[in-house]
């Protein structure tokens, strides 16, 4: 086993050069016009985008697949070896190909591409090698060139890689900014998960499902307490007469008020101890936005309003519930 600081050393060796080599796929983008026109290529497709690859380029291809079709891309992965075996019957007419390959030049790729010639159908090789067999026949080269790997043996796939996969990542953003792709069609896309819910989820789903205390200003000591116990939320929203929110009462003003308040208790009314211009959110929001405004004044809950008027509350424990914490 190596020491620590001998560990420490060699992964940042790694991160280095898989960094430089990133450097150097963005530099390459500049040489030739193939990547903007690639983009716009995918852009006027009535198909898919079919990605291939063998070995390690098969994951990287199957990765950006993912990405495509999360990002309002549609995609589809086509192992390069399979594809000879059958699925190349997944390849429709108006489809546009991505190849991986790092050489270019495997035995496999060498089969694959006259049948994808063929069909028809648009080619881009994302290579290392832009002078490869690949890269000849293809119709766009995205270059993702790599001097060595890091691994010491300059064999197992770690830089070109990352390369890849990172240019890769460029194209599915460029299509997305394309295509004004937004947060609203990012969650129609991913409606399951945290992340889905950050997207979709508003206050107005949870707070409907809890009570709704209320006193009005004039309310007394002790309705104010039946209120916030009844309840089970641990406040009392405080409204007027004409139903206008003036404040909030927390069990928390209410035991600092036997602690500080001189007068007869009996007397207490809900306009003495309220917290006046309470901070709210609105049933449209996000439950993510009720969640910062909590975590931002170390509280935990929130009255939520409609339109202005009151319309409930929102409690951490629903964020909780719902993962969102």
């Amino acid at each position: 086993m190596k020491p620590h600081t001998e560990l420490n050393t060699l992964a940042k060796k790694v991160l280095q050069q898989e960094a430089a080599a990133i450097q150097g796929v963005a530099a390459a983008l500049d040489e030739r016009p193939d990547f903007a026109q690639c983009v716009e290529a995918i852009l006027s497709l009535q198909g898919r985008v079919v990605v291939t690859g063998i070995g390690k380029s098969a994951h990287i291809a199957g990765k950006m697949v993912a990405t495509f079709n999360s990002t309002g891309t549609p995609a589809l992965f086509m192992h390069a070896a399979d594809a000879i075996h059958g699925d190349l019957g997944m390849i429709q007419a108006g489809d546009f190909v991505i190849a991986i390959s790092k050489s270019g030049d495997t035995p496999e790729i060498k089969v694959l591409v006259p049948l994808l010639k063929r069909k028809g159908v648009p080619l881009a090789a994302l290579v290392s090698n832009a002078d490869s067999y690949l890269a000849q026949q293809a119709d766009y080269i995205l270059h993702a060139p790599v001097q060595s790997e890091a691994c010491p043996h300059n064999l197992a796939p770690t830089t070109s890689t990352t390369a890849a996969l990172a240019l890769g990542d460029a194209l599915a953003v460029c299509l997305l900014e394309s295509r004004d792709f937004s947060r609203q069609d990012f969650a129609r896309l991913h409606p399951g998960g945290t992340l889905g819910k950050q997207l979709y989820l508003k206050v107005g789903d949870l707070s409907r499902q809890n009570q709704q205390p209320q006193v009005p200003d004039s309310a007394l000591l002790k309705d104010i307490i039946l209120e916030i116990s009844g309840k089970r939320l641990g406040a009392t929203a405080v409204l007027t007469a004409e139903g206008n929110l003036v404040g909030i009462i927390t069990d928390g003003d209410l035991r600092r008020m036997l602690t500080t308040y001189e007068g007869r208790l009996e007397s207490v009314r809900a306009l003495d101890i309220l917290t006046p211009n309470p901070v709210t959110v609105d049933v449209d929001d996000f439950a993510v936005e009720a969640l910062a405004r909590m975590q931002a004044r170390n509280i935990t809950q929130l009255l939520v309003t409609e339109q202005g008027r009151f319309n409930g509350f929102i409690h951490l424990h629903d964020l909780l519930r719902e993962g969102l914490v």
